[in-house]
């Protein structure tokens, strides 16, 4: 049996996400969820998986400000990330499960990405960094 959803209360704002192209020294998207007051952000070189069952690397990079996932334009030559940015989607997520060992599943709600998706710790060559971010499916178990 499928769990229920909890109905959101009027008046209170779901987190939200956002990903920026990022056109630096090598072209990656930046994946970002609001998370205990900050963006939590992982680089994804090769781009957010869109089809069930495509998964891509996900390096975690430093926290980033709330007001950073509105930002537009030019980080000058000689600063960390120096390149173009622009906001390629976002919208409000919901979180689904939150594991002990960090795995988060979540449903995004935005003009390009809507579904169901789960960051998973990978540790590929021992760097607690390296994740995958996983495109999930978005269909539910029929009940008994």
């Amino acid at each position: 049996m499928a769990p229920k959803r909890k109905r959101q209360p009027t008046g209170v704002r779901r987190p939200m996400f956002v990903v920026q192209r990022h056109d630096a020294s090598r072209l990656h998207y930046d994946f970002r969820l609001e998370r205990d007051g900050v963006l939590k952000s992982w680089a994804v070189p090769r781009g957010v998986p869109l089809e069930p069952g495509d998964r891509r690397l996900a390096v975690q990079v430093d926290d980033h400000s709330l007001s950073y996932g509105g930002f537009e334009g030019r980080i000058p030559a000689g600063q960390y990330g120096a390149g173009t940015v622009e906001v390629w989607d976002t919208g409000e997520y919901e979180p689904i499960d939150e594991r002990p060992d960090g795995r988060l599943t979540f449903r995004l709600r935005g003009s390009r990405l809507d579904g169901t998706w789960s960051l998973v710790p990978a540790r590929l060559s021992g760097d607690p960094r390296n994740w995958l971010l996983i495109r999930t499916s978005d269909e539910r178990p029929a009940a008994p």
